[in-house]
């Protein structure tokens, strides 16, 4: 029974809120990985179901990152770099659409699901739009986790590196 237990949370990442993280951070600093979705979002429930239950990008994301989950419409409120951010237009019980958080708003959001990158200090790293399948995702997690997207500069270092990236993330 416990190595069933083991193997259901080995599939699971760590989600945790921006608060969490952030609060983690102090203690032990580590860069975090944020998935910005909403309750409607169609690509956001099979980012969910296709790549964050992937074995492979469940362990790289928690042996490298805090992983945050994050709904751009949702109602959490905490401390980002000495302002507090919230979502005032948030309706409880709304059906489809809702106020958009002024923490999605401030990181630019503009389409669903985005993952955002943050370094070790929770500074904006760079955010990436859309539905990622594990193979896909991993060059991205990957420039972030070994910290060589500080040596790519501009789109042509990156779609260089991209191009030489040998993966080995299966699905």
């Amino acid at each position: 029974m416990l190595f069933l237990a083991t193997l259901l949370t080995a599939q699971e990442i760590n989600w945790m809120s921006m608060q969490e993280a952030l609060d983690a951070q102090k203690n032990n600093p580590k860069k975090i990985f944020m998935d910005v979705y909403t309750n409607w979002c169609g690509p956001c429930k099979l980012l969910d179901k296709n790549t964050f239950h992937n074995a492979d990008v469940v362990k790289y994301v928690n042996e490298n990152f805090y992983a945050v989950k994050f709904n751009a419409e949702g109602n959490d409120v905490f401390e980002y770099q000495g302002n507090t951010f919230s979502n005032p237009g948030y309706k409880e019980g709304a059906r489809g659409r809702n106020s958009q958080h002024v923490f999605a708003n401030s990181l630019k959001v503009r389409a669903y699901p985005t993952m955002v990158f943050f370094d070790e200090e929770g500074n904006v790293i760079f955010p990436i739009p859309g539905y990622y399948k594990p193979k896909e995702l991993e060059v991205f997690l990957k420039v972030i986790g070994t910290d060589d997207y500080k040596k790519i500069t501009n789109q042509e270092q990156f779609t260089k590196y991209q191009n030489n990236f040998k993966g080995d993330f299966k699905g």
